[in-house]
């Protein structure tokens, strides 16, 4: 037991800070806040960080009853992640902007709004369909485990959304050491284990659904 709750810490952690990619919503939250001074800019990242916390959070008490209520079941919604994950993890492999993040639409319209840490880098940017897709999915792992996983995941939740929080007040300095590169190897490595992790959650899928198909697996 005490191995497995060891190995779902990891994949919670990991797979929460993968997606939600704290150097990614950085360099966006940088791109969008390059007129502003300093005061401006720590705002704004505190409120985007509190404000994807709070819906990470909420995803994470109550998603998987939101699934129910529209009758959709946890392993259909498991497959479904596993599915966007895989998606998202091909685009960051070939150092593309995801379109569940951040469309050029979005970045270019958020410009023109005074509040900008809500829409676009709280959401989608943060806290986008990824993140909440793999936030119900660990849940739900979580919920054949000991309480103790519920637990592991608010914490990976709140890890990650602290990660970004800091990196992004220390942005001035991230951006001076890295480099397009720099930026696009990172990116294609976590891009690498977002498709892992994303077939995994299929095959857990899977395997519940379809117990006869997967015997073996």
């Amino acid at each position: 037991m005490e191995g497995d709750l060891i190995t779902f810490t990891l994949l919670a952690l990991s797979s929460i800070i993968i997606i939600v990619n704290p150097l990614g919503a950085t360099l966006i939250y940088v791109s969008l806040t390059t007129n502003l001074d300093r005061v401006q800019k720590d705002v704004i990242a505190k409120d985007a960080c509190r404000f994807a916390l709070i819906v990470l959070l909420f995803v994470a008490v109550l998603g998987a009853w939101i699934l129910q209520l529209f009758g959709i079941s946890l392993e259909a919604f498991r497959i479904a992640g596993g599915i966007l994950l895989f998606g998202i993890g091909m685009e960051m492999v070939y150092a593309r902007t995801s379109r569940t993040k951040l469309t050029a639409t979005e970045r270019y319209e958020s410009r023109d709004t005074d509040d900008i840490a809500l829409m676009p880098i709280a959401i989608p940017m943060i806290a986008g369909p990824g993140a909440i897709t793999t936030t119900i999915v660990l849940m739900n792992e979580a919920s054949i485990m000991t309480p103790i996983a519920f637990v592991i995941v608010f914490i990976s939740i709140i890890i990650s959304i602290l990660v970004t929080y800091i990196m992004m007040r220390h942005s001035d300095f991230i951006i001076t050491k890295i480099g397009q590169r720099e930026y696009r190897a990172i990116n294609r490595l976590m891009g690498m284990l977002l498709i892992a992790i994303a077939v995994q959650f299929i095959i857990n899928g899977l395997k519940i659904a379809f117990p006869l198909l997967t015997k073996g697996v």
